[in-house]
């Protein structure tokens, strides 16, 4: 059996989200601020009449704030890649540092996620395919969308 991935890079790290769950990969789009967000929500766009919420994935997984979201401030043209996640009817978007193509890989070769991951990455990966040139980390889509907003405010 074979999965389907949308593959894209965070500080460089090579990461995949089942396409089932992605709606599509957009530009970034004006971002309206929220007063009291958590750290790793960069905003909300209005998405063709849909207003979504903007998640730094970086900061999300804890590997520090996005050097994209961090220049958007200083450019008038925001820069990387907004992938629209939907999963049990919620809409969301992840900032990306740059996306990359759509794989199919055979479950065969699935792993758990690698022992050497700590923290929150570890606990929102499904596991890894292992590639010619590392590793493609497969991140869990309802586990990235299920985050308590409720305890960053407490």
């Amino acid at each position: 059996m074979a999965e389907q991935l949308c593959t894209f890079f965070l500080n460089g790290i090579y990461f995949g989200l089942n396409v089932q769950h992605v709606q599509e990969v957009i530009r970034p789009q004006t971002m309206t601020h929220v007063p009291l967000a958590p750290p790793d929500v960069c905003g909300l766009i209005n998405l063709r009449g849909q207003i979504i919420p903007v998640i730094d994935l970086q900061q999300r997984l804890e590997m520090g704030e996005s050097a994209i979201r961090s220049n958007t401030h200083l450019v008038d043209e925001p820069q990387g890649f907004n992938i629209v996640v939907c999963s049990h009817d919620e809409v969301v978007s992840l900032l990306v540092d740059e996306v990359g193509d759509v794989l199919e890989l055979t479950s065969a070769t699935f792993q758990p996620p690698p022992a050497t991951l700590k923290g929150r990455m570890r606990q929102m990966l499904a596991g890894a395919y292992p590639l010619a040139e590392g590793f493609l980390l497969v991140l869990d889509t309802e586990k990235i969308l299920e985050v308590n907003f409720k305890s960053h405010l407490i």
